[in-house]
């Protein structure tokens, strides 16, 4: 794609990625195939491509982002499954990325959605207030009938269509709060590894099962696990919103944390059991390339992170303890697939710990859930989980594992099948209880 560009506006490091990037795509269109967007709407300008042609103008001409670049930008999940399917290598991750802090920076949204998007990127990150938010929301739940539906054809939802949404999400009862950071899990026997745990922030609210299936199962076959103090919130969920500010401050905080950790009791990996999470700190890298103090830093805390499937398959294990044979529908979270590259590995562990596994079709498609897209664009993210719910039920699964909370609270939220993490299915076959039971 040609590119017009000043040589002023080059020497902005982001502008000179952004060209690099625009420069690499040949308007092929391969990725509209596997845009979920484009797939339900059949829109150019919800494609990939079409986005990359909003994303150039509105960068060239430096000018600030009409509604309609914003209504189209919004719509994007951020799945990256266009970059599975890209030919050329397009990295649009990173130019999405960019559009969204312009739009941020530059565009003014409607006042309620400004004050929803700010209570979003306040309470979200911090579990307490977010545990707080869920225990309100619970009240909040009978209001759902008293709330207005938008009018046929609204191009965009309501303030009080996505309260509806969000009410309808939060669970009927929260389990007790996990461990804190600073906690330290020793190895059962030999210790042949030292990890840190991400604690992740709404994981530990709705789901801290996940970490403890994740704990038990890495100290069962040798490897420390710790909990980090000072740790906090990826920034994945801010950085999404367009507020690089405070992805950016929350990516140091973590790089300060886990290098002092790792430079003072060792450090083997940084495991996350949140795909999503994992996405966003395995790019912090890239986020803080530009940063003197915190580049190389950052650059080392990249290579360390991991998702913990990834992590585990290079463990010598020993064969299960037990072989369910029970059928699992294996739902590949954007992220995971897309985000990091790994597919087959989570279906290659739960197959060799005894379980059958399905694939599900059409599993390029995103869910839904992408971080707060549920809750902000409720209508695509319920016709896409529907979609998804279908293809799963196709399968006749006794079970649906995922690696990715937000995708295992947007798929339960359409079916009554249960939906368990990976990690807690392969504890359960190497002797931890069976996800559910408590």
């Amino acid at each position: 794609m040609k590119t017009e560009f000043s040589l002023t506006q080059l020497a902005d490091p982001d502008i000179a990625e952004a060209d690099k990037i625009l420069r690499a795509c040949v308007h092929c269109g391969f990725c509209t195939a596997t845009c979920p967007t484009y797939v339900l709407l059949g829109d150019e300008l919800d494609s990939p491509r079409g986005r990359i042609y909003l994303i150039k103008q509105m960068l060239e001409k430096d000018q600030p982002p009409t509604q309609e670049v914003v209504k189209h930008i919004d719509r994007c999940l951020s799945c990256l499954a266009c970059m599975t399917t890209c030919p050329s290598g397009v990295n649009y991750m990173h130019l999405v990325d960019q559009a969204r802090v312009r739009i941020e920076r530059d565009y003014t949204r409607p006042a309620a959605e400004r004050l929803l998007r700010t209570v979003l990127a306040w309470v979200l990150p911090r579990p307490g207030l977010f545990r707080i938010s869920m225990t309100l929301a619970r009240f909040g739940r009978p209001l759902l009938a008293l709330l207005p539906t938008d009018k046929p054809g609204a191009t965009t939802p309501s303030l009080s269509r996505r309260l509806r949404a969000m009410l309808s999400l939060a669970p009927s009862s929260l389990p007790p709060a996990g461990p804190r950071g600073g906690t330290v899990f020793p190895a059962v026997g030999t210790r042949r590894a030292r990890v840190a745990l991400l604690q992740g922030c709404a994981q530990q609210v709705l789901a801290p099962r996940i970490n403890d299936a994740a704990i038990r199962f890495l100290t069962r076959h040798g490897v420390e696990v710790v909990l980090v103090a000072d740790e906090q919130c990826c920034g994945a969920l801010t950085h999404h919103l367009g507020r690089d500010d405070d992805a950016l401050a929350r990516a140091r905080g973590n790089v300060t944390a886990w290098n002092k950790e790792a430079e003072a009791r060792g450090l083997d990996a940084i495991l996350m059991t949140t795909s999503g999470c994992g996405t966003v700190i395995k790019d912090y890298g890239y986020m803080l390339r530009e940063d003197r103090q915190y580049a190389a830093p950052a650059a080392r805390i990249s290579k360390l992170a991991m998702d913990v499937t990834e992590y585990i398959t290079g463990l010598e294990l020993p064969a299960p303890e037990r072989r369910s044979e029970l059928v699992v529908a294996y739902h590949s979270a954007c992220s995971l697939q897309h985000g990091q590259k790994i597919t087959q590995l989570p279906k290659d562990l739960l197959s060799k710990n005894g379980f059958v596994v399905k694939d599900i079709p059409e599993s390029h498609l995103c869910c839904g859930s992408a971080g707060t897209y549920n809750i902000l664009q409720p209508d695509i993210a319920t016709k896409l989980r529907d979609r998804k719910v279908a293809n799963i039920a196709t399968v006749e699964p006794e079970m649906i594992a995922a690696g990715n909370i937000g995708c295992m609270v947007q798929i339960a939220s359409g079916t009554s099948v249960p939906v368990a993490h990976t990690i807690e299915l392969l504890d359960w076959a190497t002797g931890g209880p069976r996800p559910g039971s408590s």
